[in-house]
């Protein structure tokens, strides 16, 4: 279970001046966690690369990562690792699809049947479908910073996650979330960078 959770503990001014003296005193309109929400529901789909490291306290350098992301709104995700070795997290509306290709093992979950697996999902699928109601229904939200670079603190409410990990970490610009981070209660943490495609 704990093993399921970790890899599933895996991705967004325009006013005219009457004059210059006018524009230099007017006030920049102030953009918060509901203009983000808004701004993220906008993106329809998305793909990107990743950097996954995690950092554990028995090991004195990070394990390293990589692949792929996609993301269909409302609700599809897949989590495709090609380095070290291959695997796949596969998430569809409320079903958790994970493939072992080295191992050739695949296992579905019914998210319902797992809260701490769902609350983590819903840290990454809800901040992408720009879902408030449902990041609020998992986690104290806290936003930090602007347009150009925001942040989301994503606090468990849900006392079997908080034994597991303390806070979310979701880092991005615009329409674009860059960093992942997880902080997990015994001090262990993982950071996923995330490289559109394209960029």
């Amino acid at each position: 279970m704990i093993r399921l959770t970790r890899l599933a503990l895996i991705a967004f001014l325009c006013l005219a001046p009457l004059s210059a003296r006018s524009a230099a005193s007017a006030p920049i309109p102030k953009w918060g966690l509901e203009d983000l929400m808004q701004s993220l529901a906008q993106v329809k789909s998305s793909k990107a690369r990743f950097v996954e490291r995690k950092f554990l306290r028995i090991l004195n350098d990070p394990l390293e990562s990589r692949g792929t992301l996609s993301y269909s709104a409302p609700g599809h995700l897949e989590k495709h690792t090609l380095t070290p070795k291959p695997d796949s997290l596969v998430l569809e509306q409320d079903r958790l699809t994970f493939e072992d290709k080295v191992r050739k093992q695949r296992r579905t979950l019914a998210l319902q049947e797992f809260p701490v697996v769902w609350a983590f999902v819903e840290s990454i699928r809800s901040t992408l479908a720009g879902d408030l109601k449902s990041l609020n229904r998992f986690y104290e939200v806290r936003f930090e910073g602007d347009q150009r670079e925001w942040r989301l603190l994503l606090k468990p409410r849900d006392s079997k996650m908080q034994a597991l990990v303390s806070q979310i970490r979701i880092t991005g610009h615009d329409q674009s979330l860059r960093v992942i981070e997880v902080m997990e209660t015994g001090g262990d943490r993982s950071e996923m960078t995330i490289i559109e495609d394209g960029r």
